[in-house]
Parts: C-alpha cells; structure tokens; sequence
C-alpha cells in the first residue's frame, strides 16, 4: 500500500512545478480523505472545471486543518504566489484597499490552490476583463426545515419553467450543501443591478403562486420556506464553482446536473468525491456558447 502511495506521488509531482507538501494529511477526517486524494480529482477534473475557471476572479476557501474545521477565505493572493500564477488586481471599496484576485487558467495554478488545502473555489459572476458586467444569472435556492431537499427540486423545477416560458434556458447545479444553483449565461451589455432585479422580480412572481417559496430576504428564515436568493447577483459576489470541492464530513461536489437527473429522493450527498469522477458527460458543457438575452 505505502508503495501505491508513493507512486501516486511520484505520479502527480510529474504532472505539475508545483511543489507539493504534506499530501497523506487527512482534509476530510470523517471519511479519511487525505490532500492526496483532494489533488487527484482537482486533477482528473481539471478538464471540466478550467474552462469554467477561466478568467474568473477566486475567492479560496483554505481549511489547512481539514473539513470540520473553520478555515477562512482569502482573496487576496497570499505571499509566495508563484510566478505562473495569473492574478487581477482591482480596488475594493469595502477593504478600501487593492486585492489580488487569483486567477486559475491552468492546471498548474488548479493544483496549487489544492495544495493550499483550498477545499472550495468560489468564483465571481463575472470575468476579470468585465467585472463590472455579470456574463451568469444566478438564483441560489436554500430550504429552510422542515422542508428537504425534495421541496428544493420542486422549486428549482418551477423557476426553471418560469425561465422557460420568458425563452430563456437554465442549467442547474447541487450547491454542494442543502440546496441547487440555477444558473443562465447571459450576453454581454448587462448590469448587476439590472439582474439582480431581474431575479428578484421572477423570485416575486413565483412567490404569489407558491405560498411555501418566499423571494424577500426578510423572510429567508422562515420555517417551512425555501428563498429563492437574487441577492449574489451583485458585484465582487460569489458561487461555488461547478466541479468545486465543499468541506462537508462526505466531501460532496458542487454538481452540474441534466434536468431530468433530479428526481425525488436524490441528495447532495449523493455528488461527492467518490461519485461525481466517474461521470462521463458534463451537463454544462455548452454553458459558455449558450449566451442568452434577458427579456
């Protein structure tokens, strides 16, 4: 088994300059998943989860203790980037100062950040060269108990006819936790602001229909509710990356799915490290030619 290991090692050092360190620390205790392990899907994954990357400005969500553990997020490049590692730099209001954004356009700068026990990737709405213009609309949509995941299905199937019967297509996600992404690539020439609006007009519609789902962040913590979530439709704002790690005892992936994948009685749970390698098709590998209007 040792001698696996070390070939395994071997194997990845070949494939990258980046110098790896501590790769039999276990990341996800539960399941005893090891950084090893984490390098090897980011690797095997990194045809599906680059051209998504491409571009985007990162915000890492590093656990060097392991899921379970707090962790942090970082978005500014730490000390010691490497040279071949892309970086966008872009004055933050909120800090008041400069950050330097990652930027993740090859597999290299892919398995650094996995070295950096960055479990997660998160990526903004929009690309570095256009940051002030989102080319995604996102509706994030989150149940709160009793409702299950079940409940989340039924929402997402009915903001997609929504989406549908205004000529739009939809692709759809697992977050990774508790509930779906419902995500649609846009043109060029939008605003934040008129998306989020948009979003946030379709969250109303549906809610006057539908007493359970609520589109007010007032009543997001309603028992009994699912929120459908326009709110990170806003500059410098965030989703999970598709094929992105999350730090759960499971080691779930946030999961591109076909429409007709989700049924009753599927669960995030079942799109994990183990699972979502073995696909062969990526649903959302059309996503980036499939441009679309806002009505």
């Amino acid at each position: 088994m040792a001698g696996r290991e070390e070939k395994e090692e071997v194997t990845i050092q070949g494939l990258t300059r980046v110098h790896l360190s501590r790769l039999d620390k276990v990341l996800y205790p539960e399941s005893g998943i090891t950084k090893q392990d984490v390098l090897l899907y980011y690797i095997r994954m990194a045809p599906f989860i680059l051209p998504f990357l491409r571009d985007r400005p990162l915000t890492l969500h590093r656990f060097p203790d392991g899921a379970g553990t707090e962790g942090f997020y970082e978005k500014d490049a730490p000390a010691g980037t490497p040279g071949y590692v892309d970086t966008f730099t872009h004055w933050s209001e909120t800090a008041g100062r400069e950050v330097h954004f990652v930027i993740c356009n090859t597999l290299d700068t892919l398995v650094w950040i996995a070295n950096l026990a960055s479990l997660e990737i998160h990526t903004t709405l929009s690309k570095s060269g256009t940051y002030d213009t989102p080319d995604f609309l996102l509706f994030d949509i989150d149940p709160e108990p009793p409702r299950t995941f079940d409940d989340v299905i039924a929402a997402a199937r009915i903001v997609s006819t929504h989406l549908g019967e205004k000529g739009m297509r939809p692709y759809v996600k697992t977050s990774g936790k508790k509930g779906l992404h419902i995500v649609v690539p846009l043109e060029e020439g939008n605003t934040f602001s008129g998306i989020r609006d948009f979003a946030h007009r379709l969250g109303k519609e549906i809610a006057r229909d539908t007493p359970w789902i609520v589109s007010e962040f007032s009543q997001s913590r309603d028992r009994g509710t699912i929120f459908i979530d326009y709110l990170q439709n806003a500059r410098g704002k965030t989703m999970v990356a598709p094929y992105s790690l999350r730090a759960t005892p499971g080691a779930t992936v946030s999961t591109p799915l076909e429409w007709e994948e989700l049924r009753d009685g599927v669960r995030p749970e079942d799109f994990n490290i183990h699972t979502v390698i073995s696909r062969k098709r990526d649903p959302w590998r059309e996503i980036l030619e499939d441009r679309q209007k806002i009505p």
